[in-house]
């Protein structure tokens, strides 16, 4: 799958630039803490837009600031 690139979740930077906890995050966006440390340590194989639209609501983000594509690195055979 490498070969079209990854996406990357920025979500522990957003936490950290907004100065909230994963409780108080976990509390406000109605989910479970194990969940976010999901999204925080890259651990998620399909994204829930749900889970990004209350994540982008309560961090008051764009998804661009959530989401990152990551392309391919040039060695990546073809």
């Amino acid at each position: 799958m490498e070969q079209y690139g990854t996406i990357r979740i920025k979500l522990d930077e957003l936490i950290r630039k907004a100065g909230i906890s994963k409780n108080k995050l976990s509390h406000r966006a109605e989910m479970q803490r194990s969940q976010i440390n999901h999204y925080c340590n890259n651990d998620i194989t399909r994204l829930d837009t749900d889970v990004l639209a209350r994540i982008c609501t309560v961090l008051e983000c764009e998804i661009g600031d959530l989401l990152e594509f990551v392309p391919p690195s040039k060695e990546s055979p073809k």
